[in-house]
C-alpha cells in the first residue's frame, strides 16, 4: 500500500486555504447567508467484484486487509480514459518532487495507459497561495485539489462561480457508470457534497482517528499499555517516568487532550441532543472533567518538558517517551520506521471513571475532493469523470498499480510477496504517486509488508468500531464557522492550553468558553443544526 499524505500536511493546507481563498477576491464581501439546502442522493455504493483481501472490511469503516500483495489483479475500467489529448491539473506532493514529465519514464508510461497527457502542475509549498491565485486569474485547471472543507470561507458560492456542479453525473445510480467512484463509500461522499450538490470525487483518507501508540518494551515494566481508569493510568505515568532521562507521555497538548477526552466520553466535535440542537465538545462537563485530569497528568510530570518537541517518533522507539500520538491505528507500525523490531501498541479508550463509557472518535475520512473547471460540455464532464474513475482504481487492480507503483519490472519488483520499488521507481514514482493520490484515490486497505502488523492493525479496528463516534456536522457549511471559527475557537484553544499547564485556570477556561460563545459560537451552533441531516442520529448517552 502506497503511503498516505499526512493529516497535519493535509490540514495545514486547508487551514491557510482559508486565507487563501478570502485573498482571491477584493473589497467588502456581503454578511454570507444560511443556503437553501436542497436535499440529496449520495451516489449509489456498489463494491467492486473479483477483489479478495485476506481479512474482510465492511461498511462501518473497518478496512480491507492483504498479508501478502494478491496473486492476480483485476482491471476496473476498459478504453484509455483520456480522450482529448491534454487533461490539465493542479495538485500538491508530501514528497519530494518528482522529475518533470520530459524526464520521467513513469509519467510516460502512465500517459501512455491513461491515452494521452495527464499535464499536472505540482507544488511543494504554500498550495493555498498557489490556489489562491490560480482561482483570482480565472484561468483554471481541468482538475483542482480542494482541501478538506473544514473553513475554506464562502466555499458555497466558490464552487458555484467557479466549478461543474456533477449532482446529476454522479447522484444515486448515475455513479454506476464509473465503477471506482461507485466504489467509494457513502460516508466519503458526503465530504464532497457542499450546499446539497456533488463537486467532486472524494480522495479517501483512512476514516479512523487519533490513537495513542506505545513503545511495549517500556509498558511491560508496568503491565502492559492499558488502563482500568483515568487514575490507574495517572498511576503507571508516574511509575514509569524517571527524572531528566524518561517521559511517558509526547508533549503537543491539544494531541493528547483529545485522546484523554475519549476515556471521558467528550463527544467528537458535538453532541446531537434530543431536540437536534447541537452542544459543542467544548461546553460538556466531561471537557471540563478531562481539562481537571490533564492538569493533573501535567503536574505529575508526564509529559516530555519541551512543547515544541520535534522527534517524537524517535524518542518513542528509543524508550525516552512512553507513548505519543498517532493519526491513526496504521501508526503502529510507523514504529519500525526507527526500529524495525518494534510494533507499537495501540491504546484502546478505556472508562476514566467508574460508570462512563469511553468513546472513540472517527476522522474526517477523506483529504478533501476535486472539482472540475466549470463547463457544461457535456463530453469534456464524462472524459474527467473517467479520468478521476481510472485514478480512483483501489488496492488489487491493475489502475491502482500503473498509478501508484508504474509497471513492473520498470518501477517495482514482487519479492517475498510484497511491493519493492526499484531504484528507478524509488527516484521517480514517490513525488508523482503523492501528488495523484491527492487528487484522487480508491478506499484504503491495510497492507504492510510484514504480515503480522496488518492483522495486528485490523484486529484494532474491530476493537475501536464499537466505540466509534462519527462527526455530525460531517460535510456541513455554517458561514460564520467559515468566517469566525478559527479565529474565536484559538483563544478557546490557548485557554484550555494554559490551564492544563498551570499557567491558567478553570475559571478563566469558562470565561473564555463565554466569549466563543457570544463572538459566534452560539450562531455556529444555531447553523450546523439547522442542516443537520435526519440520519445523523442523536449522541448516545456515555453513562452506564
Amino acid at each position: 500500500m502506497s503511503p498516505e499524505p499526512r493529516r497535519r500536511h493535509v490540514l495545514a493546507a486547508a487551514g491557510a486555504l482559508t486565507l487563501g481563498a478570502g485573498a482571491a477576491s477584493c473589497g467588502p464581501r456581503p454578511e454570507p447567508e444560511l443556503p437553501d439546502v436542497p436535499d440529496i442522493t449520495l451516489p449509489t455504493y456498489q463494491p467492486l467484484e473479483g477483489l479478495a483481501p485476506d481479512l474482510v472490511g465492511n461498511a462501518d469503516g473497518l478496512h480491507d486487509a492483504y498479508l501478502t500483495v494478491p496473486e492476480q489483479l483485476i482491471s476496473t475500467t476498459s478504453g484509455r480514459p483520456i480522450t482529448s489529448g491534454t487533461i490539465s491539473g493542479l495538485t500538491q506532493t508530501f514528497q519530494t518532487p518528482p522529475p518533470p514529465m520530459d524526464r520521467n519514464p513513469y509519467w510516460k508510461r502512465l500517459n501512455s495507459a491513461m491515452g494521452g497527457v495527464l499535464d499536472l502542475d505540482v507544488v511543494v509549498d504554500d498550495y493555498p497561495s498557489k490556489f489562491a491565485t490560480t482561482l483570482a486569474s480565472g484561468n483554471l485547471p481541468d482538475l483542482m485539489w480542494v482541501p478538506p472543507n473544514q473553513g475554506i470561507p464562502n466555499i458555497g458560492p466558490m464552487l458555484d462561480a467557479a466549478f461543474t456542479d456533477l449532482t446529476d453525473y454522479l447522484a444515486g445510480d448515475a455513479v454506476l457508470e464509473y465503477p471506482n467512484l461507485a466504489a467509494l463509500r457513502q460516508d466519503s461522499w458526503r465530504t464532497a457534497v457542499v450546499n446539497g450538490r456533488i463537486w467532486g470525487a472524494p480522495i479517501p483518507s483512512t476514516p479512523f482517528g487519533q490513537v495513542y501508540v506505545g513503545n511495549p518494551e517500556v509498558w511491560q515494566e508496568v503491565d502492559g499499555f492499558t488502563a482500568e481508569s483515568a487514575a490507574q493510568f495517572l498511576e503507571k505515568c508516574q511509575e514509569l517516568s524517571i527524572p531528566g532521562k524518561r517521559w511517558a507521555l509526547e508533549p503537543f497538548l491539544p494531541n493528547a487532550f483529545h485522546m484523554i477526552g475519549e476515556w471521558f466520553g467528550v463527544p467528537n466535535g458535538y453532541r446531537v441532543e434530543e431536540d437536534r440542537s447541537l452542544t459543542a465538545a467544548q461546553q460538556t462537563d466531561e471537557y471540563l472533567e478531562t481539562l481537571e485530569f490533564a492538569r493533573e497528568l501535567f503536574a505529575a510530570g508526564a509529559f516530555y518538558p519541551d512543547l515544541n518537541l520535534a522527534e517524537a517518533p524517535q524518542l518513542l522507539t528509543n524508550g525516552t517517551l512512553a507513548a505519543m500520538v498517532s493519526v491513526g491505528p496504521r501508526g503502529a507500525a510507523e514504529t519500525r520506521l526507527n526500529n524495525p523490531d518494534l510494533l507499537g501498541d495501540i491504546l484502546i479508550p478505556f472508562p476514566a471513571v467508574d460508570g462512563r463509557i469511553p468513546t472513540y472518535d472517527m476522522g474526517y475520512g477523506t483529504v478533501g475532493f476535486t472539482p472540475f473547471r466549470k463547463t457544461a460540455d457535456e463530453a469534456r464532464i464524462r472524459e474527467l469523470l473517467s479520468v478521476v474513475d481510472y485514478l480512483s482504481a483501489p488496492f488489487g487492480t491493475t489502475e491502482y498499480m500503473q498509478v501508484n507503483w508504474g509497471t513492473e519490472g520498470k518501477e517495482y519488483t514482487v519479492e517475498d510477496g510484497n511491493y519493492v520499488f526499484t531504484e528507478a521507481g524509488a527516484q521517480n514514482v514517490p513525488g508523482l504517486q503523492s501528488a495523484l493520490q491527492i487528487m484522487a484515490a480508491g478506499e484504503g486497505v491495510i497492507y504492510n509488508p510484514i504480515p503480522e502488523d496488518t492483522r495486528y492493525i485490523y484486529e484494532c479496528e474491530q476493537e475501536l468500531l464499537p466505540l466509534a463516534q462519527k462527526s455530525p456536522i460531517k460535510g456541513l457549511y455554517s458561514p460564520t464557522n467559515s468566517r469566525l471559527g478559527t479565529k474565536i475557537k484559538t483563544r478557546l484553544d490557548e485557554a484550555r492550553d494554559e490551564a492544563i499547564q498551570g499557567r491558567g485556570t478553570i475559571d478563566d477556561f469558562k470565561a473564555a468558553l463565554r466569549d466563543w460563545e457570544e463572538k459566534g459560537g452560539k450562531q455556529i451552533l444555531e447553523e450546523f443544526s439547522e442542516l443537520l441531516p435526519d440520519d445523523v442520529p442523536v449522541t448516545p448517552s456515555n453513562r452506564v
